[in-house]
Order: structure tokens, then sequence, then C-alpha cells
């Protein structure tokens, strides 16, 4: 064969070539379209029915030289592409996604502004006692300069005998303190119909870790103007965080802070893993601030500053820690509060680093 006909051959498989680049580019444009169509269905991208029937047909047109088994693993390359544009596409239409809104969205909590690039703190017992424990504890946050203040009045707790909260008793206390010394509060709801308390006495919702698919609460919190703080689930994915978001922000309310809290994993040394690298992942993936609890991903009063630390240096918008006057005889998590004099000591060393403007 000489070079001329060897040429010949070249060009008619660069024209193959452009050929396949063609088609596999118009399959493309198909399966995001299909993509589409499912989405408005609420169907599943994936289905292996499908993908099954379609590898069988290629496989009955087969004529050679290729072997069946070749073309198969050809193929489910090109599906997995596929399947790829179609997440790629979702994700552009989420009105969390940064593809979406490439700009932060910074949350306004009575002047204090959250996901401007000045970290923030949350500070307060893990439960709400009286009004002398909360007022003892937002006099001392108030004394720093901060502006956020957190308390429970509904305790989701693994057993039905652990104290459950003051309820709304617990929001009026935190709201009375709030006014008297100028403090947004922060409290967690757990049923839908609570919303409209919620927004009387609160400055911001907190969805915890156990609600946070809880889709009518998610959905109840998103149908109202006032600002929610969405803690990560125990064992939740940052993907089914995120989509959590979504059904808050698709109601209209886009004033939402995310909360990396620590997750479920084998290991017993702290109460939860803190999953550190979940915040510059939802940082890219979404617009939202995004905050990190200290206190409830370690279990351990020893560990606050160091993981605090840590979160600011990743890039955190914010802190939250729990503070109790006096935690020995705390009705919840006794052991991960901070007394008074810790408070002083961790905040002290937490200002010594170059990210904090008080």
């Amino acid at each position: 064969m000489s070079n001329k006909d060897l040429d010949a051959l070249r060009e008619k498989l660069d024209g193959v070539n452009l050929d396949l680049l063609q088609l596999i580019n118009k399959r493309a444009e198909l399966v995001q379209e299909i993509g589409r169509v499912k989405e408005k269905q609420g169907v599943n991208r994936y289905d292996p029915v499908r993908e099954r029937k379609m590898l069988d047909l290629i496989e009955a047109n087969n004529e050679g030289p290729l072997e069946a088994a070749s073309l198969k693993h050809i193929f489910k390359e090109i599906f997995k592409l596929g399947l790829g544009l179609q997440e790629e596409d979702q994700k552009k239409t989420l009105l969390v996604s940064r593809k979406k809104k490439p700009e932060d969205t910074i949350v306004n909590l009575k002047g204090e502004l959250i996901g401007n690039g000045v970290p923030s703190f949350v500070f307060g017992p893990c439960s709400v006692e009286s009004y002398e424990q909360v007022a003892t504890v937002a006099a001392a946050v108030k004394a720093k300069g901060l502006k956020l203040l957190r308390g429970g009045a509904f305790k989701p707790r693994t057993s039905p005998y652990d104290f459950q909260g003051l309820g709304v008793e617990g929001l009026e206390i935190l709201k009375k303190v709030g006014d008297e010394y100028g403090l947004a509060v922060i409290s967690e709801i757990v049923n839908p119909n609570d919303i409209e308390l919620a927004c009387e006495y609160l400055d911001v919702i907190q969805i915890g870790a156990r609600n946070m698919q809880n889709f009518e609460l998610l959905k109840a919190a998103g149908s109202v103007n006032k600002p929610v703080l969405l803690k990560r689930g125990l064992a939740a994915t940052i993907d089914e965080f995120i989509h959590a978001a979504e059904y808050i922000m698709s109601q209209g309310n886009g004033n939402i802070i995310l909360c990396e809290r620590g997750i479920r994993t084998y290991e017993r040394a702290t109460r939860n893993t803190l999953d550190i690298s979940a915040v510059p992942i939802l940082k890219q993936e979404t617009h939202l601030p995004v905050m990190v609890d200290v206190t409830h991903s370690t279990g351990r009063r020893d560990l606050l500053l160091p993981t605090a630390k840590a979160a600011l240096a990743i890039g955190a918008d914010g802190v939250m820690a729990e503070v109790h006057p006096d935690p020995a005889v705390a009705l919840s998590d006794s052991a991960q509060q901070m007394d008074l004099d810790q408070f002083d000591d961790f905040f002290a060393e937490i200002q010594k680093l170059n990210w904090v403007t008080v």
C-alpha cells in the first residue's frame, strides 16, 4: 500500500471521527432535553431499564468487527456522560446554586451581616431554662460587642423522657431578652404549624439536624419573610443538604444560612464528626453563607476553640457555640457548654485571629 492510499484511508478516518463527534453531541442535546422533561415530571434521571434496552438494541444490531462486550463498555461511558450532563443542568437550575447566582448572598440579621467577609458569632445556652439564665448569657454576649443569641425552646431529644424545652414560654423569654439587650435571637421550631409563632418571637428560624428533611417544615419556612438557619442532617450528604435549602428557597425565601454541625460516623471520640471540608464545598456549590456549629459537632468543651479556628481558617462565615452560666446543672448537654469564664477565654483567643472585627 502506497503512502497515497494510506493518506486516503486516514482522511476517511478523520471524516468518520467528525461524524461521530457530531452524532455524540447531537445525542447529548437529546439527553439534555430528556433530562428537562424528566425534571418537570419529577422522574429520576437514571433509568436502568431504559439503559438495558438500549444496550440490547445495540448488541442485536452489531455486525462487527467490535465485540459486543467492547461496544457495551463504550456506550456505557457515553451513557454516563449523558447522565452527567443532566445532573449539571439540574445544578444550574437550582435557585441556591452558585451557577444560578454567582455573587454571594448576604443575610441581614438586625444589622449583623452574615456572608459579607467578616465572621459572625452565635452564642447562647443549649436550652432556654429561665429568664435569669438567658439574660446572664445575653449580658456576656452583649459585653463582647456581639449581636446574635441562640437558645432552644423546642428540643427534639433522642429520649422522650429528656427535657423537651419550655416551648412557647421559651420563645417569650428569648424575645424579651433579645429586646432588652438589642440582640437578634435564633431558635429552632419543629412543627410547620409553629411558623407564625416563630415569626412573632424570633429573628431567625432554625431548622435543626433532625428536621433537615422535614419537607413540610422547610416549605413553611420558605413561605415567610424570615431568615432561616438550616443545619445539616445527622447522616445527610452535601447534595441532600443543598436540596433541603432549595425547598426553602423554592417557596420564595432566599435568606438562608447553612450550618455544618457534624455528621454521624463510626467515631465515638466526639459526639459527631465535623465535616470541615463541607464548608468550601458548600461555598463553591451555593451562594449561601455557611456557618459551623462547633458545639454539636464535637460535644466537647476542650475542642471548641481548635475547631472554631479551623472553621474560620477554611472560610466559614461564622461560628456557633453554646454558653451556660453553670453547665453542671444544665437541663441538656451539660458536657459541651462553656461557662462564662471559658466563654471569655474562648473569645479572647478568637479575637487574636486576623479575621475578627468586633
